[in-house]
């Protein structure tokens, strides 16, 4: 799928007109028409504020990638490595727990949230 019908897509999806979009972004409803038409290109802070609005990756929009979850900001990326290790670590200490049981994953971050909730309060 190329811009013009990934654009058009998400912008139905999300129920939003031409109109509403292009003001969302700050262009005209003409110009989001022309990117749906393939008749215009945005450039490249466009192309950003729509990835915004819809919360999907750039390369998703441009047919780069079927995957349209915007990659991980850094501290979720750390947060995500972190847990990883976490749980690396978890394994190697207790073995016969089932770390990739989902009751078991739920407990964890259950207690992961508490432990962050404490540390936060103290702040």
């Amino acid at each position: 799928m190329d811009f013009p019908v990934r654009l058009k897509t998400l912008r139905l999806r999300h129920k939003m007109t031409q109109e509403e979009l292009g003001k969302k972004i700050n262009v005209t409803k003409v110009s989001i028409s022309g990117y749906e038409n393939g008749n215009r290109t945005p450039d490249m802070e466009t192309l950003q504020k729509i990835a915004e609005v819809f919360d999907v990756s750039i390369d998703y929009l441009l047919g780069r990638a079927d995957d349209p979850a915007p990659p991980l900001k850094y501290s979720e990326a750390s947060a995500v490595r972190q847990y990883d290790v976490f749980l690396r670590e978890l394994k190697t200490k207790y073995p016969d727990v089932n770390i990739d049981d989902p009751d078991i994953r739920r407990k964890l971050m259950k207690a992961i949230d508490l432990v962050l909730d404490d540390y936060q309060r103290r702040q």
